[in-house]
């Protein structure tokens, strides 16, 4: 089996953006942050001040909850690590479905929430809104961008990263078929979809590779399912970018790891080996979701945020990329030529496509 490159991710050099609006309460949680980023955005913030204390920073997660494994948590780990060394006061609100995206987003307006975050590109409509409903408060968003002075927006370059993890998947399948499993089809999931194609074809033109969008980012069986027929058809590697349901995609491999079949999967967000474990995640591509919020996070508590911002994170901001743990599973050779890809990407010899 071969093995693949991993970029460690630092901490990104990005601003400040932030979400509000005005309604019901729903359900809350405001624990279970999983471990925190490496680079802390917050180290240069005094511990415990007394401005901090007094500040309340919200996050509306997008459909999947909190606690998906994947790109919601990895965004409320970025706000625990800050509310740990700050002592800013952190809350999430969870959305079961695309309705509660307003009511949620009000719920922090009405409580007099310093700064608001909307995770997730779904979220853009509602939280354009509620921004321009409410110009006196601060809102920030992850994954679209949202024109308005109160809204910075932070975007990643999604397909970079994924460049790199075809290049892994390219280099390792030995039947030459590989799978991607997609949740909602909108332009952040395309990009880490022709990303991705893009790398695998760099390297083994040969390779086939089979696309199953499963139309939504909170259903793990049909992930699973969708692993299933990929599975079947003759891949040996999977790579998901589908939020929750891509935990059905690591059960499928899981299920056949037990019964002594040998597949990969590729994890998204975060790096999904912590969780699923090595022996069937060969890598993950990582989007630092949780040092971006983090550090716009803090721009608020040091009065630096920026309005009508819009910062873009990809390979030359660290802001996607491999973990050090794919050192594990991935050949010291195959490493080398996702270093020699990284670097033409960042020069501009590459561009990679984004749909």
């Amino acid at each position: 089996m071969k093995r693949m490159l991993t970029t460690a991710l630092m901490a990104v050099t990005v601003s400040a953006m932030v979400v509000s609006g005005c309604g019901k309460k729903p359900e809350t949680n405001t624990g279970g942050a999983s471990q925190a980023p490496a680079a802390s955005a917050a180290a240069s913030a005094t511990p415990g001040s007394a401005k901090a204390a007094n500040l309340k920073i919200g996050m509306v997660t997008d459909i999947g909850g909190v606690n998906d494994k994947s790109f919601n948590q990895s965004a409320w780990e970025g706000l625990k690590k800050l509310e740990k060394d700050t002592g800013v006061k952190v809350k999430n609100l969870e959305s079961k479905s695309d309705s509660d995206y307003t009511p949620n987003l009000n719920t922090f307006v009405k409580d007099k929430y310093d700064l608001t975050w909307g995770i997730g590109f779904l979220m853009g409509d509602s939280l354009k809104t509620v921004a321009t409903q409410n110009p006196d408060s601060k809102f920030a968003i992850i994954d679209n961008v949202v024109e308005a002075p109160n809204v910075e927006s932070v975007t990643f370059s999604e397909n970079e990263g994924a460049f790199l993890v075809g290049v892994v998947a390219g280099l390792t399948t030995k039947t030459n078929k590989i799978g991607f499993v997609g949740g909602v089809d909108i332009p952040v999931i395309k990009r880490f979809d022709a990303g991705f194609k893009a790398g695998v074809a760099a390297v083994n033109p040969d390779a086939k590779i089979q696309a199953i969008y499963t139309g939504a980012f909170d259903k793990p069986d049909l992930g699973k399912a969708a692993a299933a027929t990929i599975f079947n058809d003759g891949a040996d590697i999977i790579f998901h970018a589908s939020g929750s349901t891509g935990n059905g995609v690591f059960n499928e491999a899981k299920d056949r790891f037990k019964a002594g079949q040998k597949l990969w999967v590729i994890g998204v967000d975060k790096d999904q080996s912590l969780e699923f474990g090595d022996d069937i995640t060969l890598t993950s591509m990582m989007k630092r979701v949780d040092e971006a919020v983090e550090r716009v996070s803090k721009d608020v508590i040091d009065n630096k945020f920026q309005g009508g911002k819009v910062v873009v994170l990809g390979l030359k901001d660290n802001g996607v990329g491999l973990p050090e743990t794919s050192k594990k599973n991935v050949t010291p050779e195959i490493l080398a030529k996702v270093e020699e890809y990284k670097n033409k990407i960042i020069s501009g010899e590459i561009k990679v496509p984004e749909q």
